[in-house]
């Protein structure tokens, strides 16, 4: 083996005492998964419902032969499932713990596209693996206690960078705040965490450092022609410094209605767009899905809050066509995958208001 990652877990695994091995790995393999190669892949480990396993990855998904800036890492491609019937997981770094939900083979993916629901089956087609590049090296393990009993075990026994790196990954683990989760599509991160503004009132804070993703809050709302949404937000930092309309740039932070039809709204801080300007998304996998509206412009207000209102149903009808019967759910969007920079901002005081009545979101 000549890739680092996968010579220093074999020589961690050669190496471990025998008492740690018997105490703590209830089985281990070592893996390549290759870029092009579309999921789902067993690794020949098995668990039980219940088990810990750990993840430790390393490499690189080039999503463009055409420029090297375009790529991804375990945190984005890197997914997880115990089969038959489990639901997936994914990494929100470079390592990651999770529970067997049931009993059977773990098997890995590297995502690209979408998924059409939590079992793992793409919405998309497989085709979109044929120009991808690269790949990733994994190192997968079934414990026979809890993780962290396993890990400090191990990291007395035989220390190791990757090991240190999910000790101090589960020490500072963000949690989603209440009432809110990561969209299945996107995957769960831990760029979103409970806040509080200037005033003491609930707040979410998003600080993403070359990484992505949507936090999602259900709620049920007529889409009317008086439908508004208001929030208050504050952004610090911009993923990007150009227009983020294509998808080289495709950085950006924003709040978003999705609708019963499948769809969904943004409204974007942009860094460089005109204010009320629109446009799909140009990542394939979400044009018809997803539709930007830029709310507000540049970098001179960065670091101060502004109050935000929109009629839902005149933009929806503006930029998207005839509007559907419902919003399904509240969306808080940051990405910084793209130009690999960080992405930083609050929101607070997210309502929904029709002739029904009135929705706190937040």
């Amino acid at each position: 083996m000549t890739d680092p990652f996968l010579h220093a877990a074999q020589r961690w695994l050669d190496t471990l005492p025998a008492t740690a091995l018997e105490a703590s790995l209830a089985a281990g393999v070592l893996l390549t998964l290759p870029a092009n190669e579309p999921p789902w892949r067993g690794t020949g480990v098995h668990v039980h419902a219940g088990q810990w396993y750990s993840l430790f990855a390393s490499g690189r998904i080039q999503w463009s032969p055409r420029d090297p800036a375009l790529y991804g890492g375990p945190r984005f491609h890197l997914w997880a499932r115990v089969a038959p019937g489990g639901r997936i997981v994914n990494l929100s770094a470079d390592t990651g713990s999770f529970v067997a939900d049931v009993s059977g083979e773990l098997e890995l993916a590297l995502y690209m596209g979408l998924w059409k629901n939590a079992a793992g089956e793409l919405a998309t087609s497989t085709a979109l693996y044929q120009s991808l590049q690269g790949q990733l090296d994994v190192l997968a393990i079934a414990w026979r206690g809890q993780t962290t009993d396993a890990l400090a075990t191990l990291a007395s026994a035989a220390p190791a960078t990757f090991i240190g790196q999910e000790i101090a990954r589960l020490s500072t683990s963000v949690a989603p705040p209440p009432g809110w989760e990561y969209l299945l599509e996107t995957g769960y991160a831990e760029i979103f965490a409970q806040a509080r503004d200037p005033t003491g009132r609930d707040a979410i804070k998003l600080e993403a450092h070359d990484d992505q993703g949507i936090l999602r809050k259900p709620v049920d709302c007529a889409l009317t022609p008086d439908t508004r949404i208001t929030w208050r937000w504050r952004v610090t930092e911009q993923p990007s410094a150009v227009a983020e309309d294509s998808v080289r740039t495709h950085d950006y932070i924003s709040i978003a209605t999705e609708f019963d039809n499948g769809r969904d709204l943004t409204w974007i801080w942009s860094a460089a767009l005109t204010p009320g300007e629109h446009f799909p998304c140009p990542i394939k996998a979400w044009t018809a899905r997803e539709t930007h509206w830029v709310v507000r412009s540049g970098t001179d207000a960065l670091g101060r809050w502004y109050d935000e209102e929109r009629n839902v149903f005149d933009d929806v009808a503006a930029a998207m066509g005839p509007p559907p019967a419902r919003i399904v759910a509240i969306w808080l969007i940051g990405v910084s995958t793209f130009q690999h920079g960080t992405a930083r901002a609050e929101f607070a005081d997210i309502v929904l208001r029709n002739e029904a009545g009135t929705i706190q979101v937040l």
